[in-house]
């Protein structure tokens, strides 16, 4: 559940009225309610408490500092992919002993601060990685803890771009290949192979693709311990989903009763790296109706966001839910279809297509909701456009948690060569 009802006409984020944070601040704008994100933050937290998980927020869902500091301050580790965010979780206060390292192409340059941050493990997805890991250690003189990634080889029935367990993506090393990696382990004398780690895929909301894996990584561990192999860390990693329009996801104690037996199991400490589960529905862009367009085939509703704000309905086909700031009397009556697009010059610049939507006016305001994740964190400046303010509601309070970027902040780091200056 989430904090962006209506309450009589209007839309609220917690106790703070939409239209009044627009008014303020502007469209685009996005927003989030803090109460959600801790609350869904707990809520898996809580279905998991008997193995007492370290719960890893994934920071490319959402990399806002502030996002990423109000679930530190919970408990919560970091499942990061570049030195960027290596840089970001740090900034806001994570131990370096909760960040999780992935990412199939990481560079020396990261692998090196990494390291010299002392992070908790990386997640290694191939073996030449391994080998440049240890490489670098040996020059460092240090030991570093690391967790093989499997491709389990399972089809996680969601999108093809999110998917990632299958043998075909580019993530993961496969089990004979990773069994091989244990057999020559003592080659890889700066590494401490310390655990495994699988990550499916994202927005999956069955938990069928989770226990083929987990029954594929039990019986590897069993394997491994034949050979005398003893590991410390489980790394379930992320990809729960959540409801965008009607979806039906299991929910986190659903999750936990499915996952809990095969995790026991084995006996190690267990990690887990949520993000749109966590994010999703803390988080809405709200934007303003430009225009009304129409045609002899279309009615366009022509608003001030765009693809370059929230790329997900573009890239995936996403359904995103649309509600106006203002609650429509007689909505069903006074309802037309229309397609919501934005002011990018692409055709692929939409939100909705054929949507049913309130009869709506030059002028009116709506909210994209299920924004919070892969919302702000893919968005860019795409046609020169400025990238949108974020804020934070906390019950009645609003904090601004990232300015609206400026024409000035557009060219801020381009340079024009001498030659082409004229006095």
């Amino acid at each position: 559940m989430h904090q962006f009802k209506y309450k009589a006409k209007d839309l609220y984020c917690e106790e703070i009225k939409i239209q009044d944070l627009v008014n303020r601040f502007g469209t685009p704008l996005y927003v989030y309610s803090y109460h959600t994100l801790i609350d869904h933050f707990w809520k898996l937290q809580r279905a998991l408490t008997e193995i007492k998980p370290l719960i890893c927020y994934s920071v490319k869902a959402n990399s806002n500092l502030a996002i990423l500091a109000a679930l530190v301050d919970r408990g919560a580790g970091l499942d990061i992919v570049s030195g960027g965010e290596l840089y970001r979780a740090l900034k806001a206060g994570c131990p370096p002993q909760k960040i999780v390292y992935a990412s199939v192409g990481k560079t020396n340059a990261e692998i090196e601060e990494a390291i010299k941050k002392k992070i908790l493990f990386f997640n290694v997805e191939s073996l030449a990685e391994l080998q440049n890991i240890n490489r670098i250690a040996a020059r460092m003189k240090k030991t570093v803890n690391v967790a093989i990634r499997i491709n389990p080889d399972v089809e996680p029935k969601t999108h093809k771009f999110i998917t990632t367990g299958k043998i075909t993506n580019k993530f993961g090393i496969d089990f004979e290949r990773a069994y091989g990696i244990f057999l020559i382990r003592n080659r890889l004398a700066n590494l401490n192979i310390c655990g495994l780690h699988i990550h499916i895929g994202s927005q999956i909301t069955e938990s069928a693709p989770y226990i083929a894996a987990l029954t594929k990584m039990a019986d590897f561990i069993g394997r491994l311990k034949k050979i005398g192999v003893r590991l410390e860390y489980l790394n379930i990693g992320g990809g729960l989903g959540i409801i965008y329009d009607k979806e039906t996801p299991q929910t986190a104690h659903n999750f936990a009763n499915k996952v809990l037996p095969l995790l026991k199991e084995t006996k190690l400490k267990i990690i887990l790296e949520p993000g749109r589960f966590i994010v999703g529905n803390a988080g809405i862009l709200a934007t303003r109706v430009l225009y009304i367009k129409s045609t002899p085939k279309k009615k366009f509703i022509i608003v001030d966001a765009g693809m370059n704000d929230l790329i997900r309905p573009a890239l995936y086909d996403a359904y995103h839910q649309i509600l106006p700031l203002k609650a429509p009397q007689n909505a069903a009556r006074r309802s037309e279809k229309a397609d919501v697009v934005g002011p990018i010059c692409e055709s692929g610049d939409f939100f909705a297509k054929d949507r049913r939507l309130p009869r709506l006016s030059e002028g009116d305001y709506l909210a994209v909701l299920g924004a919070g994740a892969y919302g702000f964190s893919m968005s860019s400046n795409y046609n020169s456009r400025t990238r949108a303010e974020e804020v934070m509601v906390v019950k009645d309070k609003v904090f601004v948690i990232r300015k609206r970027e400026s024409n000035s902040d557009l060219i801020a780091h381009e340079m024009i060569p001498p030659f082409l200056l004229r006095l």
